[in-house]
């Protein structure tokens, strides 16, 4: 079956807007994810191939917050190492289970999480005034561990999660933490996009095109993620986003 010829700019289009997201808040692979499906792509294949344009996605993303002064590699590998374990523990349960009665308890849990971005939104947006964040000890490991385990498996909504990790647990501000997230995230599609590759649930060349528009979408989202004033956006979006992701994972 030929694909129409307006699926192209649509999957172009659908990553731009999640390479936005993801940047700035996450879950954009909701929006990316039913695109490739619609495209054609098996469930199993385009989890897979999403993973190609959230690995360039990323590489972008931390370029522009390090350019900024947002970003610094020690910090981020500290995290970024659990949640790597995780991914891998993730990736292959992903392979050979279904995720609805994932999707659902994540649904729950994201729209439990809408109250507390209600409840203090200046702990978001500002962090632990005056504190220094924490290093990770044995809690933040076993928390980044758990959410690279559904990082690996799904992906859509893994950057919520771990904002709030960055946030509520480490003391990060919503940008700076954003910063660490497109790390993490980075450093743990590598060896779950390894898994699915080794399992030929990849395409490239959809994912590669989907690519294209989720690096424009990140190479947008840094430069306004950084902007003076920021936070308070970058807070507003993050609202939409949890509630608008906790609905579609309960509902789906």
């Amino acid at each position: 079956m030929n694909t129409p010829w307006y699926i192209y700019p649509s999957v172009i289009a659908a990553g731009f807007l999640a390479g936005f997201i993801n940047t700035l808040a996450g879950s954009g692979s909701l929006i990316s994810l039913p695109m490739l499906i619609f495209a054609g792509l098996p469930a199993n294949v385009a989890n897979g191939t999403n993973r190609v344009a959230i690995l360039l996605q990323n590489i972008v993303a931390v370029r522009g917050y390090r350019a900024r002064g947002k970003f610094i590699w020690r910090e981020g590998l500290a995290f970024a190492l659990p949640a790597a374990v995780g991914a891998v523990v993730g990736a292959r349960i992903a392979v050979d289970l279904p995720e609805a009665l994932m999707r659902r308890a994540i649904g729950a849990i994201m729209l439990l999480m809408l109250l507390v971005l209600l409840v203090n939104p200046k702990r978001w947006i500002l962090g632990r005034e005056g504190e220094t964040p924490r290093t990770v000890g044995p809690l933040e490991g076993v928390i980044f561990f758990l959410i690279g385990i559904y990082g690996g498996f799904i992906q859509a909504g893994v950057g919520i999660f771990l904002l709030a990790g960055l946030v509520l647990v480490a003391g990060y501000d919503i940008v700076r933490a954003n910063a660490i997230k497109v790390f993490i995230v980075l450093f743990f599609t590598v060896p779950a996009l390894a898994i699915f590759l080794l399992n030929h649930q990849v395409s490239w060349g959809w994912g590669l095109l989907l690519a294209a528009g989720n690096m424009s979408g990140a190479w947008v989202g840094t430069r306004f993620a950084t902007r003076p004033g920021a936070g308070v956006w970058v807070h507003r979006l993050l609202v939409l986003v949890v509630l608008y992701s906790g609905f579609h994972l309960l509902l789906r």
